[in-house]
Order: C-alpha cells, then sequence, then structure tokens
C-alpha cells in the first residue's frame, strides 16, 4: 500500500512538473503567434501580451504584398530539405549498414575514421576553399551538400542496427543467395524505422533551419533560403533603425519593418515545422533512446 501510494505521488508531480516545463517551453511561440496579430502601436505601448486589444492582419497583409521572393525562398528551402533529406537518409543508412557488417574487411578503420572526424574537423577556412575550388558557390549544390551526411548520425545508426538487427539474419539472407543491396533494402532498411525516420527528421531540421551555409556561399538572392531570407529582414531592418538614430537618410523605401511584421515572419516560417513534427514524434521518441533499454 505504501509503494502504491508513493508511485501515486511520483506520478502526480511528475504530471505536474512536465505540464508546467511544456507551457514554459510553449510560452515564447503562444507569445511570437499573438504578437504577430497586434499592431505595432499596441507592441510599443504594452509589449508582447497573451490579450490584444485591437487584433489585426496588417502585419500577414504586408508579408502577401511581398510574397514573391517568400514564396521563392519558400521553394527554395523545400527543395533543398526534400532532396538533401532523401539523399542524407540513404547515403547515411548506406554507409551505417556497411559498418555493421562484420565481414567487410576495413570496419574497424572505417568506424575509427568517422569518430575521429567528430572530434576534429578542417574548419571554416578548409570547408570555403574546397567548396569555392570545386565551384559551389552560388549553386543549390552547396545548400545540400553542406549538410547531406553526419558522422554522428551514422554512429547512432550503426549502433541500432547492431543493437536491433542480428548478423544471423544477414548470413541467413547470404546463404539464400540475397545480394548486398537485397539485404539492405528488404530485411536491414525495414527494421531500422524508428532510426531511419528520426534520422530524415534531424536532418530535414537542420536543412530547413540553415541559414548559415547561405550567408557564407550564397550572394544570388534568387537563391536564398528562408531561414536566410528571415535573417536579412531582421539584419536589414536593425541596420536601418541603426542608421536613423545616427541621423542618416535611408535610401528605397523609408516604411519601416514593424515588431509585428518580423513575428509574424517568424510564424511563417516556422509553420510547416511545427505541424510536421507530431507526425514523427512516436519514431523521434523510439530512435533517441536506441540502446536504452535491451532485451
Amino acid at each position: 500500500m505504501k509503494k502504491t501510494l508513493e508511485y501515486k505521488i511520483f506520478n502526480v508531480v511528475a504530471c505536474v512538473f512536465t505540464t508546467l516545463f511544456a507551457l514554459f517551453c510553449l510560452l515564447p511561440m503562444v507569445l511570437t503567434l499573438v504578437a504577430s496579430f497586434a499592431t505595432d502601436v499596441e507592441l510599443a505601448e504594452k509589449g508582447i501580451t497573451l490579450i490584444l486589444e485591437n487584433p489585426t492582419l496588417a502585419a500577414y497583409r504586408s508579408i502577401l504584398n511581398d510574397g514573391g521572393k517568400l514564396a521563392r525562398a519558400y521553394a527554395v528551402t523545400i527543395g533543398v530539405t526534400v532532396i538533401g533529406t532523401v539523399l542524407g537518409v540513404y547515403l547515411t543508412t548506406m554507409t551505417s549498414y556497411v559498418l555493421y557488417r562484420r565481414d567487410f574487411p576495413a570496419r574497424g578503420f572505417f568506424a575509427f575514421f568517422f569518430y575521429f572526424t567528430t572530434l576534429f574537423s578542417g574548419g571554416l577556412v578548409g570547408n570555403y576553399f574546397v567548396r569555392t575550388r570545386l565551384g559551389l558557390r552560388d549553386t543549390y549544390a552547396v545548400l545540400i551538400l553542406s549538410g547531406l551526411v553526419s558522422n554522428f548520425y551514422i554512429i547512432m545508426c550503426r549502433s541500432y542496427m547492431t543493437s536491433n538487427v542480428p548478423q544471423s539474419l544477414v548470413e541467413a539472407a547470404k546463404i539464400d543467395g540475397a545480394g548486398d543491396f537485397r539485404i539492405f533494402w528488404q530485411i536491414v532498411f525495414p527494421s531500422c524505422t524508428s532510426i531511419v525516420a528520426t534520422i530524415a527528421l534531424m536532418t530535414a531540421l537542420r536543412y530547413w533551419n540553415d541559414w548559415y551555409t547561405a550567408y557564407i556561399y550564397v550572394s544570388d538572392s534568387d537563391k536564398y533560403p528562408l531561414m536566410y531570407y528571415l535573417y536579412k529582414i531582421f539584419n536589414d531592418q536593425q541596420l536601418r533603425d541603426k542608421l536613423i538614430q545616427l541621423g542618416a537618410t535611408v535610401m528605397g523605401d523609408t516604411e519601416p519593418l514593424g515588431n509585428a511584421y518580423q513575428n509574424a515572419m517568424t510564424v511563417v516560417t516556422i509553420g510547416p515545422v511545427v505541424l510536421l513534427y507530431p507526425f514523427f514524434q512516436r519514431y523521434f521518441v523510439s530512435g533517441v533512446t536506441v540502446g536504452a533499454v535491451k532485451e
């Protein structure tokens, strides 16, 4: 009876704490969403609040008025994310499968190679030199190749295969005459649904949120991804405000972009990711706990 009472108390405390922590994490997103419907005057006078006196869609109408650039940035990001995620998952799982096979002669050497490069890298200068010499500057390829494969994901996927796919299953398939690609696609890959979904989600998020690659390698505005387009808007607005404070004359459009516009742009850019995540949540939880419980 004592254990039952302690168990109930623990469950209540855990549920309350988890709920409060979840609400605390959700609060910035809710405030951003509410602020996107506010007027700049109300935000300047009262700040960001949960209750608005005069909600308006003016910020979203302003975004739609300049929807051409936003739509192109969306198209670039969606294309890069889809292509990069598919290729990244394929290369990651295939590499992990090779390292998982015990009959691969250089398995230990390559495993050490992938682990070593997680600790040391060529740095920004080396990466910039290689990519520019390959002619990748101002191309869509640089946006895709920069985040294509992660050594950490390879190690994680290999650990999942080692824990969940018996080597005897692969050996039995080889005895039956199956080739390596058939073993991978029909036996190993279907057994790794959780880790594949986890890697796909994290890779897609990395592509979707990547603005730094475009900042370094892309100067053509037609190839700006969504997050870099958002960064440019915020950065240009801060520069405009600083110049106005210093008394300088700002060339071009003198109408400043208000805080409501910036919050609305944030909502527009993160919306698809927020809607996509619940569909991958159960696979994500299963994948990140790989090796935690082993029967």
